[in-house]
């Protein structure tokens, strides 16, 4: 017994001296190498502060300098309005068939926001905050104004609206410059979300000439700024200011798969705005010049469509991928696959950057094409043309029908009725405001005067085709005596 009592303790007394041994031999040392690489080093001065040293895979932290956003935000709130856009929408609740009241129709409010552009009352605001409104009616300074439909751009969702103010001082938006806004500059957004009036959120521009898909016109212009200030239904149509308090953009569009903000939030840049404004105010149409031409980008799946080379260090420009048969492009001798480069002096490195800078432009401009062939530069002077091949000048043509009680205009698919009196014969025989007459007796119509000369002249049963302000098809059956 006393044998193995003395195994037992030599055996203990030499594991002990091992692991002794390796601590002192092998894991102290390498503790004070540890210690000594981790440890900080400061300044010996307490008003000096700490400096830190970190390895060369961590990158160091910048301090975000303080921002006071309160002069922008006086400025910019006194500028941006309340839109209230009243339509009468069909009832489609299961008590309304279930009585027989399908037909019958009540009062819609959708509310948006809007940006003082000029101080007798010209406000801006996204077309789709208006658009199917048959009433508008604007709210500010604790005041309920009327509003006039000016004009609408549905290939910019901009529209231009209008109210009468007492002595004619609104104070209007200091406008900025789109071109001068700069990727992670501070923006903030202003407007009206979830009908809570003059909101401000702050954020950074997120990325500029965003192309997102989601204008639904034949010639969409998509070059949006992107920004992480909180933007929310009820926002469309306010501003986007920088710092200074300049509006840089009108806020049009969230990126969300809840309807609500997610951190992607998309304005039109004011530099097109300006120009779209100025169109409506002098013509009541927006004045989109044409190249004759549709690009897409130049990268490296589209240039090996074409057979361009693929082993370029930059894909820089767009590529030419449709030409109009006569168009100015073509005339121009431009081809399918060719790079375009330049439009006069500003380099066009994306779709949105090329639509953007057509933007600027009004039919009858001779602009300068540099473009790339075969790695050869090129250049191809021409002018723009409208959407109906010429040079001219478009203009709202409005006719205003007294014998009916409205006024009528020509769209693009057919016949728009508005400004109705309320001894209007449509609105008698039941034509809601802003409806587009496509066809009367199945058969189509185009312009204001056949509407004018179908009513004048028929008598009887007839049959009204046409879309109303929210975009639905209806057939009303009419009796004229």
């Amino acid at each position: 017994m006393k044998n193995v009592l003395k195994i037992v303790i030599v055996a203990f007394l030499a594991g002990f001296g091992g692991s002794y041994a390796f601590y002192a031999l092998m894991v102290k040392p390498g503790l004070q190498t540890h210690e000594a690489e981790t440890a900080f080093t400061s300044t010996e001065s307490y008003d000096t502060p700490l400096t830190y040293h970190f390895s060369s895979s961590a990158a160091p932290t910048v301090a975000i300098p303080n921002v006071d956003f309160s002069v922008a935000a006086a400025r910019a709130t006194q500028s941006v309005v309340y839109i209230n856009s009243i339509s009468q929408g069909a009832s489609y609740s299961y008590w309304d068939w279930f009585f027989n009241q399908g037909n019958s129709n009540r009062t819609q409010v959708s509310s948006g926001s809007g940006v003082i552009f000029t101080a007798d009352g010209y406000i801006i605001t996204n077309n789709h905050v208006v658009e199917t409104a048959e009433r508008i009616e604007v709210n500010y300074n604790k005041r309920t104004y009327p509003a006039e439909l000016i004009g609408t751009d549905p290939s910019t969702d901009l529209a231009v609206i209008k109210i009468q103010p007492e002595g004619n001082d609104l104070p209007a938006a200091t406008l900025g410059s789109s071109k001068n806004v700069q990727v992670g500059e501070w923006v903030i957004a202003v407007g009206n979300p979830f009908t809570l009036s003059s909101t401000v959120t702050a954020g950074i521009v997120s990325a500029k000439g965003r192309r997102i898909g989601i204008l639904e016109d034949k010639f969409p212009i998509e070059s949006f700024i992107q920004t992480d200030a909180a933007i929310n239904p009820g926002n469309s149509g306010g501003a986007l200011v920088n710092k200074a308090g300049e509006l840089v953009g009108i806020n049009s569009a969230i990126l969300s798969r809840t309807g609500s903000y997610t951190g992607y939030a998309f304005a039109i840049p004011i530099d097109i705005a300006k120009k779209v404004f100025n169109d409506l105010v002098k013509y009541g149409a927006p004045q989109k010049a044409f190249l004759g031409t549709s690009v897409v980008e130049y990268n490296y799946e589209n240039a090996k469509k074409y057979d361009l080379a693929t082993n370029v260090k930059t894909f820089n420009g767009v590529l030419v991928e449709q030409l109009d048969r006569e168009g100015p492009a073509i005339k121009a001798g431009l081809k399918l696959g060719d790079i375009i480069t330049r439009i006069d002096t500003i380099n066009i490195n994306s779709q949105s950057e090329f639509e953007e800078e057509l933007s600027y432009h009004n039919p009858g401009d001779k602009i300068t094409i540099t473009y790339l062939r075969s790695s050869k530069v090129n250049t191809a002077t021409l002018t723009l043309i409208n959407q109906n091949g010429s040079t001219e000048i478009i203009k709202r043509k409005i006719l205003n029908d007294g014998s009916l009680g409205a006024q009528l205009e020509s769209t693009r698919y057919g016949v728009k009725v508005f400004k109705m009196k309320d001894t209007s014969v449509l609105k008698r025989i039941g034509i809601p405001e802003n409806f587009t007459i496509v066809a009367l007796n199945r058969q189509r119509v185009k312009d204001p005067e056949e509407v004018s000369e179908f009513f004048a002249k028929y008598r009887g049963r007839a049959y009204v085709y046409g879309i109303n302000s929210s975009k639905q098809q209806m057939e009303i059956p009419i009796d004229i005596r």
